[in-house]
């Protein structure tokens, strides 16, 4: 478990390292550990921090930078808990309808609620298999389920019901404005108010996209929330054939509305590596175009002829999980590559870019500062955690999103990793 240690001195670069013309020219370029003025936290003695960086000689964060942060901060507060009030506010209306239904019968009640977790546990644990490698922080995704479970919900209610009664009226017939609803206004009126939840969530926490992943975790968190709420209103409204009704939102097709939504969130996401910042304009629409496609197909086709679900909707979800594997493998490449430009500054080791960027070696570290105790334990979480956020930072720089505050994130990020490497090592004095 290599350090990087050099001569003693946790922060000189390596004896063979030579910075690039590409580092010398690009204003965002990885600061060696040496270098006066650069981003790491103890510069040289005698050297004052210059002014390419956010930060003082002392690794002090400036008044300015402080107060930017904290503004920042302030309005993810404000906005995770107006989302979370509001989404509360429709699950309790959408309890309350559930109750009305029901005449009371907790029984009833809990029983919906118990089968509706079934699926919803499976749901969430491939979502944390899928953002594991840059986990999005947990009080965003709670406020992206209560959407998904509120708002949306609580508005699809209400539009599908009018809908299909405005259907009802114009034709007369029981079964077209069913029809109506499954096939049309059913999959555009949940898809959009799903998909605004990912695009409010992309829009007030743009730092923490970093692809298409990013996207696809948000979508399926809103997703699996609408489905939570909606498979407790089916398995009341549906109670008289309870184990039929389960089969087929629980077990056929517990993973149905994350797919639709996810073609939203895929989009979302991915505008989040372009170089325009209203690159979402244009793409959002297309994954949205494509979520209401795929439901209104599963609404529509697969439920007249359930044959379709063989030939076509289990090889379908069976390439998209190929699609996040992808994903996932090209996330953990520019991981690596980013890391590896710090590593060529003096600021990993190779040997703790490898670990950090494979499954094995990651897990590998954690057993092994497991064994030498909670404070190491704890500490290898952290140096894991900020090596991540480390770069995601720098590709955001890379794709031309770098905030006012770059070199001081960078810089507090990196005296995380140097301050998490010594408590691990047993070399913090």
């Amino acid at each position: 478990m290599s350090a990087g240690l050099h001569n003693g001195d946790p922060w000189a670069p390596r004896p063979d390292y030579q910075r690039t013309s590409w580092q010398t020219h690009n204003p965002q370029g990885v600061p060696a550990p040496s270098d006066p003025g650069a981003a790491g936290p103890l510069g040289p003695a005698g050297n004052p921090a210059g002014p390419r960086r956010a930060v003082a000689a002392n690794g002090s964060v400036p008044d300015w930078a402080r107060t930017h942060a904290q503004r920042r901060r302030r309005r993810g507060d404000i906005a995770r808990f107006v989302l979370a009030t509001l989404g509360g506010l429709g699950l309790i209306a959408v309890m309350a309808a559930v109750y009305i239904t029901t005449d009371g019968s907790t029984p009833q009640i809990l029983v919906a609620a118990v089968l509706a977790f079934l699926p919803l546990g499976l749901v969430l644990v491939a979502v944390r298999w899928i953002d594991r490698w840059e986990p999005e922080p947990i009080s965003v995704q709670v406020a992206a389920f209560l959407w998904g479970a509120g708002v949306a919900t609580v508005v699809s209610m209400i539009v599908n019901t009018t809908a299909s009664q405005v259907a009802f009226e114009a034709t007369g017939s029981e079964n077209d404005a069913a029809l109506f609803s499954a096939v049309v206004s059913a999959p555009i009126i949940e898809e959009t108010t799903k998909g605004l939840g990912v695009l409010i969530i992309f829009l007030i926490w743009r730092r923490s996209f970093n692809g298409a992943v990013d996207g696809i975790v948000y979508a399926s968190v809103v997703a699996a929330g609408f489905a939570f709420a909606e498979n407790i209103l089916y398995f009341v409204q549906y109670a008289d054939s309870l184990a039929e009704t389960f089969f087929l939102r629980g077990i056929a097709s517990p993973f149905a509305h994350v797919t639709f939504t996810a073609s939203t969130g895929l989009a979302i996401g991915s505008s989040a590596r372009r170089r325009s910042p209203l690159a979402w304009l244009w793409l959002a629409p297309l994954g949205l175009t494509g979520a209401i496609i795929l439901h209104a197909f599963w609404n529509g086709v697969v439920a007249a002829m359930p044959e379709f679900y063989f030939v076509v909707e289990v090889p379908f979800f069976l390439a998209c999980v190929g699609l996040v594997l992808w994903l996932r493998w090209s996330e953990r490449m520019t991981m690596r590559t980013r890391l590896s430009e710090y590593a060529r500054a003096g600021w990993f080791d190779p040997a703790e870019v490898t670990m950090l960027t494979t499954n094995s070696g990651r897990a590998a570290a954690r057993r092994w500062a497991w064994l030498r105790g909670p404070r190491a334990a704890q500490a290898m979480h952290e140096f894991q955690r900020a090596a991540a956020a480390l770069a995601q930072l720098r590709q955001q720089a890379v794709d031309g999103h770098a905030d006012a505050d770059y070199g001081t994130t960078q810089a507090q990020l990196l005296r995380t990793v140097a301050d998490c490497r010594a408590t691990f090592l047993g070399t913090r004095r």
